[in-house]
């Protein structure tokens, strides 16, 4: 991954474009494209002219688990308790006094907060979402592509590299 931020060798350029290049592997998978890319860096071959493209995306939305009643609050009291904690710690660095009474109201102010913050949402679905999950954006394949200038070659080494 690079930072989308950091300086560049390409031209900057201020919209979205297509990638561009001379196809010079495909594979199934982001790992296998990112080592033979790999492979090109580590025999010196100018990978500033290589792009990797993932091809026939795909969101993909994979269920967790079950959620339930009783999931949902348990979730609410744990993470409420983190932050009410934290909080509770802050609000002793700033009374006199001993640190115990601030922590505690900052758990306890912190499960109820949780727990109304997580119940209010997983009611408001009537049953309709009832489960747990993670999105995730993948790839039917990755292309790795090259400059015209110096495709040739980096197929031929990729062609040596039995992935």
């Amino acid at each position: 991954m690079t930072n989308p931020l950091g300086g560049s060798s390409r031209a900057r350029q201020g919209l979205p474009t297509p990638p561009s290049g001379w196809p010079v592997g495909s594979y199934p998978t982001y790992a296998e494209a990112q080592k033979a890319v790999d492979y090109l860096a580590d025999n010196q071959f100018p990978v500033q002219d290589v792009t990797i493209v993932g091809v026939d995306l795909m969101q993909v939305e994979r269920v967790l688990y079950r959620l339930t009643w009783g999931k949902v609050i348990g979730g609410g009291v744990v993470s409420g308790a983190w932050l009410g904690l934290f909080l509770g710690l802050l609000l002793s660095l700033f009374t006199t006094g001993g640190a115990f009474g601030p922590l505690l109201v900052g758990l306890v102010g912190g499960i109820i907060f949780g727990v109304i913050t997580t119940s209010i949402p997983y009611a408001a679905t009537k049953g309709q979402r009832d489960f747990a999950s993670t999105m995730q954006l993948v790839a039917g394949r990755y292309d790795v592509l090259c400059d015209p200038k110096s495709a040739e070659q980096a197929r031929d080494m990729l062609a040596r590299l039995a992935i």
